[in-house]
């Protein structure tokens, strides 16, 4: 199938997913116009990476099972592994990875990744499916995380975008402590679901939002277009920046970092999937081009 990456094309969005980590690395309106960070290394060389099969950091990046001490870097090794592709048409592209010794030498547990990548108008669906392969219970998490231009290519600074949540979200957040979730939560910084995103907010790394009511949320500036980010399956958001970096990373989780003080065990983190021999479970993200965010005023106001 080539060297390069599997390219899905409809009517309303471009998009280019790679081999390496199964990960997209460009989404781009019917104009060309470029929705999706570029990786500069100057701010941060990720796209869009897969997170498998953890989100966040576990203590001293190792992962405890029964004894034995396995070596688990940030976010899992799903990114820096080459993905199987097994499917590509111009509207659907299937990628695979499984078990072998090296994921052995780091997570002692058999399993098949499945990245599928669904292209119908102007929404982008990305599917994973993990399944335990071995005649343990399999216990993992995943996360997207998609950085999107921030400013978006449609007029407005940085200042003058939104992210608004599909219901209102008053729960108290966390942030990563040494790549841990804090013991310690702060006051939930969007007001009547709207939050306004800032170089401030990620002075302190990135915002945890754990347990979501919302299912998805909205990015852009009122009036404008913009895109929507659905998870009806990943109940944890995390929200992060760096202090003038043109994106800003939107990213379902199900699971989320080791907790301050939490069990040293693996199976026992909180968090977890955790998944019977033969089975499988999914998790899936939408991502929708808008012609218009709408007003954006507050969680019953409806989409103009």
């Amino acid at each position: 199938m080539g060297d390069g990456p599997v390219k899905l094309k409809s009517d309303f969005l471009d998009v280019e997913i790679s081999a390496q980590g199964a990960e997209m690395v460009a989404l781009r309106d019917r104009e060309g116009r470029d929705l999706l960070w570029n990786g500069d290394p100057a701010f941060w060389t990720g796209r869009a990476p897969l997170l498998f099969p953890i989100v966040g950091r576990l203590p001293n990046d190792q992962l405890l099972h029964e004894g034995a001490v396995y070596p688990m870097a940030q976010h899992g090794f799903a990114r820096r592994r080459a993905f199987t592709i097994e499917e590509a048409t111009e509207r659907e592209a299937r990628l695979a990875l499984h078990a072998d010794d090296e994921t052995l030498k780091q997570y002692p547990f058999q399993f098949s990744l499945t990245v599928t990548y669904t292209l119908v108008e102007a929404t982008l669906t990305v599917a994973v499916e993990v399944a335990n392969t071995g005649d343990v219970e399999l216990p993992a998490s995943v996360g997207f995380h998609p950085a999107v231009r921030w400013p978006l290519p449609y007029g407005g600074t940085r200042a003058d975008h939104r992210l608004v949540f599909e219901k209102a979200e008053v729960e108290a957040i966390h942030r990563p402590i040494g790549g841990l979730l804090s013991r310690e939560t702060e006051a939930n910084p969007a007001i009547d679901a709207i939050l306004e995103p800032s170089d401030a907010l990620f002075e302190r790394d990135a915002l945890i939002f754990l347990g979501l009511r919302s299912h998805h949320v909205r990015f852009g500036v009122p009036g404008e277009p913009g895109l929507e980010i659905a998870f009806p399956d990943m109940p944890d958001l995390g929200l992060w920046s760096k202090p003038g970096a043109p994106f800003l990373c939107i990213e379902p989780w199900a699971g989320y970092a080791s907790p301050e003080g939490g069990p040293s065990e693996f199976t026992e983190k909180p968090g977890l999937s955790l998944i019977a021999p033969g089975a499988a479970k999914r998790f899936a993200m939408a991502i929708r081009w808008l012609p218009d965010v709408g007003r954006l005023i507050g969680p019953h106001e409806a989409a103009v």
